[in-house]
């Protein structure tokens, strides 16, 4: 499978008198993917009751989107802004706990933070969202914040912590106001699927749509976007409808389950994956995709870095009829690796969603409060049962029945996560399971 765009995708484009090749179809399909998911979780926000410019502040672990945590209370919004007009974000002193306002475009690219790291001075008070360039008067003290779209997405996240309600207090005063009436778009409408049964054909019935309402802010797009408008042409002939379904359905969504042992074109080591990139791709199509299935919203590695696990250390996949534990010895915990905490959590393989389970735990971190070793080691459980030689604060219940994966989040990543030496150990089974 291609792993990035290549010039000859371009080529095939131009040429109106070629024959649209399978590969064509498949890279075709799994670029405009990219854009399809981020609508589709658009139109379900706006079918919630998501209004321009306004916040909803989430209580914890209520959204519904791949692969949410319990590490953080979550607020989203939609904001929209244009030369005349910014929206004024206020966002709360906060101490002591990690948080951040993210803001992403129509492609699931991060455009901005705002938090400690983007302003260590002050990263309090009132910040001006502008559209680039927009020429618009503020108010004394606030600080600018320039996006290069007129739309974005906006996802907050503030530190549980041990006190949850000290954390959802501090969620309830970010916010925001628009200034100046912004031009609203109508928001395309999408073929109804979900993470488990993804489109067709029918997705290049809506690309012209998906590529005109949202502009791909990376250079070197424009020959796959070329390719995606020809293929959505060519599906009027009803022989080729035919032959573009059977291709997605046969080869896209194979070379797109391929590409998702790796997300794309990052490497594994001890079972674990880590990412080439997330929340800015460049010419990382594929990798941007296949985070938007699986992780919607991530953010940059300079703020989260995250880290996947499906298989365990003889390479079979997890299951959870297993039992697995993995050991990090004393001078390799994973706190040695954050500014702020890590975290790990068991999603099932068709939607990404935490695993249900009786004890209503849904993560591994620092407030399930793990118990280490004499040796200063620490180990996690991962099991339907709890293992007799395991505190309760070190197992994550994983129901017996299904695939699943792992998630381990460092949040403020340095040392050998930040310069991508460090791999977590790998999931040892253990004995009888």
């Amino acid at each position: 499978m291609k792993k990035q765009f290549s010039p000859s995708v371009s080529d095939t484009a131009s040429n109106n008198s070629s024959a649209i090749s399978d590969q064509d179809i498949s890279d075709a399909y799994i670029y405009l993917l990219g854009r399809l998911l981020v609508l589709r979780q658009q139109n379900l926000d706006f079918k919630e009751g998501f209004k321009w410019n306004q916040i909803i502040h989430r209580k914890p672990g209520a959204v519904d989107w791949p692969n949410p945590n319990l590490d953080v209370a979550y607020s989203e919004a939609w904001i929209a802004v244009d030369d005349n007009s910014y929206t004024l974000l206020t966002v709360p002193q906060i101490a002591g706990r990690y948080f951040t306002v993210q803001f992403l475009n129509g492609w699931g690219e991060t455009l901005a933070n705002v938090n400690e790291r983007t302003f260590p001075d002050r990263p309090y008070g009132e910040f001006a969202i502008c559209l680039k360039e927009a020429n618009v008067q503020l108010p004394d003290g606030v600080r600018r914040v320039d996006l290069p779209v007129k739309y974005a997405r906006v996802l907050s996240r503030v530190e549980l912590g041990f006190n949850w309600d000290e954390a959802t207090a501090l969620q309830g005063q970010f916010s925001f106001k628009a200034s100046g009436n912004p031009k609203l778009p109508e928001i395309p409408k999408v073929p109804d699927f979900d993470m488990a049964h993804l489109p067709g054909v029918e997705a290049f019935d809506v690309a012209e749509v998906a590529l005109s309402s949202e502009a791909d802010i990376n250079e070197g797009m424009e020959g796959l976007q070329q390719l995606v408008k020809q293929i959505a042409k060519a599906i009027a002939d009803p022989a080729e409808r035919t032959r573009v379904d059977s291709v997605i359905r046969q080869k896209a969504f194979a070379d797109f389950g391929k590409a998702g042992i790796l997300i794309g074109h990052g490497t594994q080591r001890n079972g674990w994956v880590r990412p080439a990139t997330a929340g800015v791709y460049g010419k990382d199509y594929l990798t941007r995709t296949l985070v938007n299935y699986g992780g919607i919203w991530a953010n940059i590695f300079e703020d989260v870095i995250y880290y996947k696990c499906a298989l365990d250390s003889t390479g079979e996949a997890l299951h959870s009829d297993n039992s697995y534990q993995v050991t990090f010895s004393k001078d390799a915990l994973p706190e040695n690796f954050v500014k702020y905490f890590w975290s790990v959590i068991a999603v099932d393989n068709a939607h990404m969603r935490v695993l249900p389970n009786p004890q209503n735990r849904f993560l591994l971190n620092k407030e399930t409060k793990p118990e280490y070793g004499t040796d200063g080691s620490l180990t996690l459980y991962f099991g339907a049962d709890k293992p007799a030689e395991a505190p309760d604060g070190n197992w994550l219940p994983t129901p017996k029945g299904q695939l699943y994966r792992l998630t381990f989040r460092f949040y403020g990543p340095k040392g050998a996560v930040w310069d991508g030496s460090y791999y977590p150990p790998a999931l040892t089974r253990s004995k009888g399971s």
